[in-house]
């Protein structure tokens, strides 16, 4: 007779190993942004929210096309602009003259992974949209509500460089995300490998001809989430994410610190990438490893410091330098 504790640990070897096989396929079509790859994985993993945040033409889009070619999840895109409605994202409902009766018509938000391309040239009436689907993963249309399909996550994008005709997302939206990543440019290497692969025929539009295909699916999602929920967190571990947090709201440097839900979504990363590491305990390098991306959305520069230079990574990482890890 198996051993049930076998059978779990075998489970979720294989959901582990069909994550990490994510990268493998990602690699196909976008090359050098290993940190934004796990970061997705991470998400998925946590059911949480990403926006990827870069200048035009570093392939945060075809990023995400990427990674929804590697899963067997339904996937939709929404360019947001600045003349879109709630309702084209959301759905509506519509009458039907041959019954007499009106009927929902569901919006792209019903799928498993919805790509919300440029979110913040959207007003904030269409980006408020997405606050009920993001947290409460339902949407409600006319007073009734409407459960959305699971695994369900958002990956939006946004330009840094550009505001001109766009909306900053409010802080409620943005702390509804579990991650912001940042996309860099390429470095020299990375870049000579890009325009070798375009000359050599690459088309970004066809991601079946570059030899993506699905190596993960629901149910490997549903093992690794279940894997990553028995992932244990000492008293001090969940101390030194408390003291983290805590150090954001007492910096000079801050106008607004990382919230509870900040906390609660840095211990909940930090236990999904020491699954992904192997491990089935988190250690203080865990929460260091994820404090960046995790947090840096969630705080809020004073005027005074943005004019100095100061950046919200840079106090997060001058934080991380002055709170004691547990040893």
């Amino acid at each position: 007779m198996m051993d049930p504790t076998t059978d779990n640990a075998g489970s979720s070897d294989s959901a582990r190993s069909s994550l990490e096989s994510l990268r493998t396929e990602i690699g196909k079509a976008v090359v050098g942004q290993d940190p934004a790859v796990t970061g997705l994985v991470v998400a998925l993993l946590c059911r949480g929210h990403v926006l990827l945040e870069g200048v035009p033409g570093v392939a945060k889009t075809l990023l995400v096309r990427a990674l929804a070619a590697s899963l067997e999840l339904d996937t939709k895109r929404v360019q947001f602009t600045p003349d879109l409605m709630p309702s084209d994202v959301t759905g509506s409902l519509i009458y039907d003259a041959r019954t007499t009766e009106f009927s929902f018509q569901p919006g792209p938000v019903f799928t498993n992974l919805l790509l919300a391309d440029e979110i913040n040239r959207t007003p904030p009436k269409t980006q408020s949209s997405l606050l009920e689907a993001m947290e409460e993963r339902q949407v409600t249309v006319d007073g009734t509500p409407r459960p959305l399909p699971e695994p369900f996550l958002v990956a939006a994008t946004q330009n840094p460089v550009e505001y001109e005709g766009t909306y900053p997302l409010p802080e409620a939206q943005l702390d509804r995300f579990l991650l912001k990543l940042t996309v860099p440019l390429p470095s020299r290497q990375d870049e000579i490998n890009v325009l070798t692969r375009h000359a050599e025929g690459f088309n970004p539009r066809d991601l079946a001809a570059a030899g993506i295909r699905p190596v993960a699916g629901p149910s490997d999602l549903e093992a690794a989430r279940a894997a990553v929920a028995k992932t244990s967190v000492s008293p001090e571990i969940t101390a030194y994410v408390v003291d983290i947090c805590r150090a954001t709201r007492e910096s000079p440097s801050l106008t607004l610190g990382a919230s509870p839900r900040g906390a609660t979504a840095l211990l909940s990363t930090a236990r999904a990438w020491a699954w992904l590491t192997g491990r089935d305990y988190v250690i203080p390098d865990d929460v260091k490893a994820l404090a960046l991306p995790t947090l840096r959305h969630r705080v809020q520069l004073r005027p005074e410091a943005e004019m100095e230079g100061v950046t919200a990574d840079s106090v997060i990482n001058a934080i991380l330098a002055h709170v004691p890890a547990p040893r």
